[in-house]
């Protein structure tokens, strides 16, 4: 019955009057929440999708209050007529989200020699194209105020050459918060170093903990298995090998930033410090850049990119846009894979007479219709050092889709 009472004793009663205490409940039927008094289902779900509507503006434990509260109060919800996109998303303290592409990308034509042990892929230095999809789908499981898991399941397919698929759980960790300033993780979670994904972007098999003082001072230490770092783009280092990080982050009006730190053992050459810089210029521009050195390998490579943008893309308004230049320079053995990038001449280096790479990027990226998002890449100008010096520029275009 949506018109009976909700006393002041209920979980859900003492719930919303929690968050009105911090400030985040717009009320019924005036705009103020009394707390004092009775009220029906009915009304309490009219501050649930009030709530429900800034969804984006709370924290993390106010999400998860309202998640549940969400759950208990579907029938209501959905009897107001209130249309809340991710409502149908959850099931209790289950929610659901996901995203896609469709992608045309150019790599680089390969071959090899030998066999079994001995067999090596070589990179010839031509374009070489892609036709691939994906589809990723993330579940996520709140166990209590301060526990919740987390899997990533995900199908790739190429459309040229193949007509299997692959699907695997990408990731899968279990996050635990002590109090609103320190938070553990355990599993295979995702990892992000620098300000553009030109270092690492993917996951890690292992374990973190971090400490959130504020919005500008962010730190994470971890130790484990850094997923798709390939031994092949370096020397005397193996890919199935652990690793101690540490990372210092944070943003402060126009400016974002991050310090990183990643160590290996003394088999494994590793001893990389970096970091990533972005700043708002004004008039919708922004430099951007990362920075990172290897003291352990031989002649301290290092790998850098700076670039200039314009504009911002947003997934929820269309015709929102983004375009951005930068230039790229990568030293054998600075570089392990794992990059962002669609379309990118840092492959090269994984030929062994390769010993630098350097190129000009283009990027794109423009909203075509709510949570639809196109998406280009070109990398040109691309000289390299070592004996193989031959190398075609390369380009990639997506179409996006998030759910």
């Amino acid at each position: 019955n949506p018109f009976s009472d909700v006393s002041t004793d209920d979980w859900a009663y003492q719930a919303v009057s929690d968050l009105s205490d911090q400030g985040v409940v717009e009320g019924y039927p005036d705009g103020t929440f009394k707390g004092e008094r009775n009220i029906t289902r009915y009304e309490l779900a009219q501050i649930i999708a009030r709530l429900m509507a800034k969804e984006d503006q709370l924290n993390a434990e106010q999400r998860a209050t309202l998640d549940k509260l969400a759950g208990e109060y579907a029938d209501e919800l959905a009897n107001l007529g209130v249309r809340v996109a991710n409502l149908e998303k959850k099931v209790g303290n289950i929610s659901w989200s996901g995203n896609g592409y469709m992608k045309f990308a150019q790599g680089y034509k390969t071959y090899e020699t030998g066999t079994g042990k001995d067999a090596v892929t070589h990179y010839t230095g031509k374009a070489d194209d892609k036709y691939v999809g994906r589809i990723r789908i993330n579940v996520k499981g709140q166990v209590n105020d301060s526990t919740y898991v987390n899997g990533l399941l995900r199908s790739d397919m190429n459309f040229k050459d193949s007509e299997t698929s692959d699907t695997y759980m990408q990731r899968l960790y279990v996050r635990h918060a002590f109090g609103d300033k320190v938070e553990a993780t355990l599993g295979k979670y995702d990892q992000f170093f620098g300000q553009t994904g030109v270092f690492f972007d993917s996951e890690i098999k292992g374990a973190e903990v971090a400490f959130h003082a504020n919005d500008a001072a962010n730190l994470a230490v971890g130790y484990g298995r850094f997923e798709d770092w390939n031994g092949d783009y370096a020397d005397n280092i193996t890919d199935k090998h652990e690793y101690a990080y540490a990372q210092f982050s944070g943003e402060a009006g126009r400016f974002a930033y991050d310090v990183d730190y990643v160590n290996g053992t003394s088999s494994n050459k590793v001893n990389i410090w970096g970091a990533g810089l972005t700043a708002g210029l004004g008039g919708g521009f922004d430099v951007f850049g990362d920075y990172y050195k290897n003291t352990d390998a031989k002649g301290d490579p290092d790998l850098w990119t700076a670039g200039l943008g314009y504009g911002k893309q947003d997934n929820a308004k269309v015709g929102s846009f983004r375009v951005a230049a930068s230039y790229v320079d990568a030293e054998r053995n600075a570089f392990l894979g794992a990059y962002t990038y669609d379309a990118s001449p840092l492959d090269a280096l994984l030929n062994k007479d390769v010993k630098e790479v350097k190129f000009w990027r283009a990027e794109g990226d423009v909203t075509l219709a709510k949570n639809v998002r196109l998406h280009g890449e070109y990398s040109f100008d691309v000289k390299t050092k070592g004996t193989d010096t031959d190398y075609d520029d390369v380009a990639s275009v997506s179409l996006n889709y998030v759910f």
